[in-house]
């Protein structure tokens, strides 16, 4: 799996829900320092 195009999917979804990182982070139960990585490809969800 290509990171970058993983983190670009996230967090393209989350700006069309017009939702904050703390928002989405919320409602996944981790933390928004996570959905940050995840969005600029330093790490991927498990």
């Amino acid at each position: 799996m290509n990171q970058e195009k993983i983190g670009n999917f996230i967090a393209k979804c989350r700006k069309n829900k017009k939702m904050t990182q703390v928002e989405l982070a919320e409602k996944l139960g981790v933390s928004d320092k996570s959905i940050s990585k995840w969005e600029n490809a330093k790490c991927m969800p498990d």
